[in-house]
């Protein structure tokens, strides 16, 4: 979904009250315009490929990845396996919702509104906002009485302390799984479907599989969200400040670093979102992880690894993700390396 010549407009169904709560149905018309130079055609590096296709087997189970270089349009290098299964998100979830609130923030501040939805509105979490006990939530776990925290400290605690129960608060600010969904299809994300809460996906087995994504489409969220980056000059549905905010609570995350961070260099910045599932008669429904890694040159691989219905124990299961991230990094910095060395100077 690499977009070059873009004139959308976006219509954004205002749910959102100074409370936190829906209070209207208030349509927002926002005019878009990009033009761009077209890129080349992706190319898939094949060799990469069989590397991969030999790593997902010690999964033992479904695995899907999709992985390409950002800010490279000249050389365009992908890489693809399963990219077009479904997978359940799990947590994973939690980054649409957030880029879905953060959308509606910027929609409220470039049509100045008087009474806006902002980071600092302030909205109480009671106790029937908490997911189960069996489900993440430092939130619930710090505060058994309830307590009040702005949207950013939500945001926050949803991608850097992936709490279900912040995630399921903001997907309610946001007027529920439907607006979610609804951002998703007006930035053309066909292969992400989002229909329920944690706290109903956690209580269901088989919901969680309807909260999916194919490894394409988690890539296309990954991209929408760098086009807000200030290192490329491209018009998006996000501002700068909120891509930096992301980003940051993506970089600075308690997110288990034993899966896309575990091989890569020491340092290296990767900003990411992992998503875990249950176990069942000896079956994990999902490990994953999508995030943006900075490669040595500075330039940017957006990665979505998902591993499915695996049989193998978790240690297995992060290592594939794991050893998929290293391949890419070694590959695609070594080519680079090459790429960007100067030419030998005549004697």
């Amino acid at each position: 979904m690499k977009l070059c010549t873009l004139s959308i407009t976006l219509v954004f169904i205002l749910l959102i009250g100074c409370a936190g709560r829906p209070i209207s149905n208030e349509v927002v018309t926002t005019q878009v315009t990009e033009t761009t130079p077209t890129p080349k055609a992706p190319k898939e590096d094949q060799e990469l490929h069989k590397q991969i296709a030999a790593i997902a087997k010690d999964a033992k189970g479904k695995v899907g990845v999709y992985a390409s270089v950002l800010d490279d349009e000249e050389d365009n290098k992908e890489v693809l396996l399963n990219a077009d299964e479904r997978f359940a998100m799990q947590s994973v979830v939690k980054l649409p919702i957030a880029m879905t609130v953060l959308n509606k923030i910027d929609i409220d501040r470039e049509q100045g509104r008087t009474d806006p939805f902002q980071l600092e509105t302030k909205v109480f979490v009671s106790r029937d906002d908490f997911v189960p006990s069996y489900m993440r939530s430092p939130i619930r776990d710090g505060n058994p009485d309830g307590v009040e925290l702005s949207v950013r400290q939500l945001l926050r605690y949803a991608i850097s302390d992936s709490d279900g129960t912040a995630a399921d608060v903001l997907q309610r600010l946001a007027g529920g799984a439907s607006a979610v969904q609804d951002f998703l299809d007006l930035i053309d994300i066909g292969e992400m479907k989002v229909k329920h809460s944690h706290r109903e996906f956690g209580a269901n087995w088989e919901l969680q599989y309807e909260n999916w994504t194919t490894p394409r489409g988690a890539y296309e969220l990954l991209y929408t969200l760098w086009l807000a980056s200030p290192n490329i000059n491209r018009s998006t549905r996000h501002s700068k400040e909120s891509y930096e905010l992301l980003v940051k609570y993506m970089t600075e995350s308690n997110n288990p670093p034993n899966r896309l961070k575990s091989m890569l260099p020491p340092g290296t910045p990767v900003a990411h979102k992992t998503g875990t599932g249950g176990t069942r008669n000896g079956i994990t429904s999902a490990t994953n992880d999508v995030g943006i890694i900075t490669l040595p040159n500075s330039k940017h691989v957006a990665i979505a690894v998902f591993v499915g219905d695996s049989s193998a124990d978790e240690r297995t299961r992060e290592r594939v993700i794991a050893r998929i991230a290293k391949a890419v990094f070694d590959t695609w910095a070594a080519a680079d390396a090459i790429a960007d060395a100067p030419a030998n100077s005549p004697n």
